[in-house]
């Protein structure tokens, strides 16, 4: 064995190692962080301590919260000093919405990243959402949070579509700044927007899709597997678009929004949303 890791240059130890299984009690407390953050995101992990002990009689220190966290890619808001400049690759856009009134599909598509918890695990999941229909135009599903399953979701949209968006709004996360994201944006002429730091209104209408999809589906069935899921969100995503009706698009579907190209009346979360911007 020694000479075989020799000529092929692997560590022996890597030949020997076995993969540990997540602790069913640490995978307990990512899916009460993640029902935490949904009602208050801007909990710290001091304050969490103390709402998992008392909500939950969950006995975690500090230091495990922070893991945790780290792992499932939680962060709580709050105003921070600018203590980093991007580097040429990871280009920071300014926010191109504020005061824009989005009147037809594919004047802005939006992005986001939410991490869905698993009985035995977590995934991540993107979503690629037109602003004015509200429609799910393109998504994708990875156990790993990389600029891959972003593209993966971006190229399902162009596909489904055949359209390109003039305006393409996400946030500043890693995924949405590296040069593979931006460069195809640019590359189908698109103009890009990104949210402001600490600014989760800025992309508001797909934080309320994460929401919708998390307490409709992801929380009630526990899906035992990534396929599993897959197959699951396919059959609720259809029905967001296609089914279910939008009480800020006059109670029509997004599909119908979308495809017909119709101008919709301005509901409650315009106007929260531009008092936001």
């Amino acid at each position: 064995m020694r000479k075989q890791c020799k000529l092929l240059t692997v560590a022996r130890s890597s030949v020997d190692y076995q993969a540990v299984v997540e602790a069913p009690e640490d995978i307990r407390i990512k899916h009460l962080l993640d029902e935490t953050y949904l009602i208050d995101p801007a909990l710290g992990s001091r304050r969490l301590v103390t709402v998992l002990d008392r909500d939950h009689d969950m006995k975690v220190n500090r230091k495990r919260v922070q893991r945790l966290r780290r792992e499932i890619g939680q962060e709580a808001i709050w105003c921070k000093p600018r203590t980093s400049i991007p580097d040429e690759g990871h280009r920071k856009y300014p926010y191109l919405l504020r005061g824009v009134a989005v009147d037809r599909p594919d004047h802005v598509w939006c992005a986001d990243i939410t991490y869905v918890p698993m009985p035995r695990g977590h995934a991540y999941l993107c979503a690629v959402m037109d602003w004015h229909s509200r429609k799910v135009l393109g998504w994708s599903l990875s156990n790993t949070m990389g600029t891959d399953l972003c593209l993966e979701a971006l190229e399902n949209a162009l596909g489904s579509t055949g359209r390109v968006p003039e305006i393409f709004n996400t946030d500043q996360g890693c995924q949405f700044t590296s040069a593979e994201w931006t460069g195809r944006l640019s590359d189908l002429g698109v103009k890009i927007s990104m949210d402001g730091k600490g600014r989760w209104m800025d992309n508001v209408f797909i934080e309320r899709l994460w929401r919708s999809v998390k307490y409709e589906r992801i929380y009630l069935l526990e899906h035992a597997t990534v396929t599993a899921l897959r197959a699951s969100l396919i059959t609720w995503f259809d029905r967001y678009n296609t089914w279910r009706p939008h009480e800020a698009l006059g109670n029509l579907t997004p599909h119908v929004v979308y495809q017909t190209r119709i101008a919709r009346p301005a509901g409650p979360s315009d106007e929260q949303h531009t008092k936001a911007a």
